[in-house]
Parts: C-alpha cells; sequence; structure tokens
C-alpha cells in the first residue's frame, strides 16, 4: 500500500551524482479526489520537479522535496499538460524557487490564470531544444505526447536513470485506502487504467503513435503522474496493451449512447 510508504517518498534511482525521487503519497486523499504523483530529479545538487502538483499539496510536496534538496536549487519545473492537478501551484513554487517553467507553448496563456506574475520564466517546450542538459552530462528528453489526453503533451525521458515520467498516459484511478507505488499484477491492474485510457485519450492512432515514440528508447520504468508505476516487464506489457486499446473517438457511438 502506498500508505505504508514515508510521506516523504522514495528513491527510484540512484547512483554517484543523479537520483529520481517520487515524493510520497498523500495522507488525507478523499474520496472524490483523484491522486497524483509528483517526481523530484536531483542531478549534481541541480533539482527538477514534474508535474509539481496542485494548490493543496504544495506545503506537503515542498515538505517532501526539501529532504532531497533545497528549494533554492530547485531551477526548472516540467509541466507535461496544462491541468489543475498538474499546475495550479505554479504561482507558489515560482515564489519558493527560482525556476524555469517548461510546458507546451499552446498552454502558455493559460497559465496566468493561476496566478503567474513573471511570464519570462515560462518557456515553451516546441521553442526550446527539445532537450535539457544536466550537470552529470545525461539529460532529460521531451516526447511529443499530444493528445492523450491534452492536444500540447509531453513525456519526460530521463536518460540517466531510464525511467520515462509519462505525465496522464499510465494513469490508473484508486479507491481511497487501495493504493500502491509499483504495479505488481498487470492484469488486475488494467481494471483501474482502462476507464480512464478509453474515454481521455483521442484515439488508438495516437496511443500507437507514442508507443512508437518512446519505444525507441531503453525504458526500465514509467512513472505516470496518477497510478502505480510500471518496471521491469511491466513497461512492455503496459505498452502493447495501449497500443491495442479503442480509445476516444474509436468509441463515439458508445460515448454517444
Amino acid at each position: 500500500m502506498v500508505r505504508d510508504e514515508s510521506i516523504y517518498g522514495k528513491i527510484l534511482y540512484q547512483d554517484e551524482t543523479h537520483k529520481f525521487v517520487w515524493l510520497g503519497a498523500d495522507p488525507e486523499i478523499k474520496a472524490g479526489v483523484v491522486q497524483t504523483n509528483q517526481y523530484l530529479i536531483n542531478d549534481k545538487g541541480r533539482g527538477i520537479l514534474l508535474d509539481p502538483g496542485g494548490i493543496h499539496l504544495f506545503s506537503r510536496v515542498v515538505a517532501a522535496a526539501s529532504r532531497y534538496i533545497s528549494l533554492e536549487k530547485i531551477d526548472t519545473i516540467i509541466f507535461s499538460h496544462q491541468d489543475p492537478d498538474v499546475s495550479s501551484g505554479i504561482a507558489l513554487w515560482l515564489g519558493v524557487t527560482p525556476s524555469i517553467i517548461y510546458i507546451s507553448q499552446l498552454w502558455m496563456r493559460f497559465l496566468p490564470h493561476f496566478g503567474i506574475i513573471d511570464e519570462h520564466r515560462i518557456k515553451g517546450i516546441e521553442v526550446s531544444d527539445k532537450k535539457l542538459s544536466l550537470p552529470s552530462g545525461s539529460s532529460m528528453i521531451f516526447l511529443p505526447a499530444h493528445f492523450m489526453h491534452s492536444l500540447g503533451n509531453y513525456s519526460v525521458y530521463d536518460e540517466r536513470s531510464k525511467i520515462l515520467f509519462s505525465g496522464d498516459i499510465g494513469a490508473a484511478v484508486f479507491k481511497p485506502g487501495e493504493e500502491y507505488l509499483f504495479v505488481e499484477d498487470f492484469d488486475k491492474h488494467i481494471s483501474l487504467m482502462k476507464p480512464f485510457h478509453s474515454r481521455y485519450m483521442v484515439a488508438n492512432k495516437v496511443c500507437r503513435k507514442w508507443v512508437d515514440t518512446v519505444s525507441k528508447f531503453d525504458i526500465q520504468m514509467i512513472a505516470p503522474q496518477h497510478g502505480a508505476i510500471f518496471r521491469g516487464e511491466d513497461v512492455n506489457r503496459f505498452l502493447n496493451w495501449l497500443s491495442e486499446l479503442p480509445c476516444g473517438v474509436d468509441n463515439l457511438e458508445e460515448i454517444y449512447g
């Protein structure tokens, strides 16, 4: 159970210069509130946050991240897309860190609605170098995931740890108190993923495109923003399952009834 893990997180990968950290579970998640995962990368003292979450999670995520790095060392925040569970805490994070925010160019004009004052600290992924070079010499690579489910959506591959941060792709919806950190029974886990993916992802065509894109990389884990982390053989099990899943407009007649 995730609730048995420390609320301050778990190191998913670590070497002499690089850590990839899951930043713990919300101990007060309530029925009807979507469970979310936040992640921190510490590369030779440089901090990068991945989808740090909404306003109500801010104090918990700050406390968790501070165990692994000083806030003033967090200089980059990456948002996979624009949803409030991803980015509504943006103004608070800009206030306590010197971070530059990366998000799809398509969503930059929406972020001021979350209270942003200094828009010069926001960069569109499409006009960046499509990757971030890290002090250790490795990179984080932005991989397009458009229409899954956002029209401006990105996954991020960490070359050093070989972990793919997938955002909403791979999301599972738990009942409160039944969360777990790693997928252990993939066939059972499908029932927690299928309703979300079938409705929110636009079409199987885009799922297959994303799978083809990410499959070019050596992926040891897939870390989604909701649900549990895939590792080992479950990485390929998930990619194969997703590539065959009818979703979105494929199910239009069923959706309209």
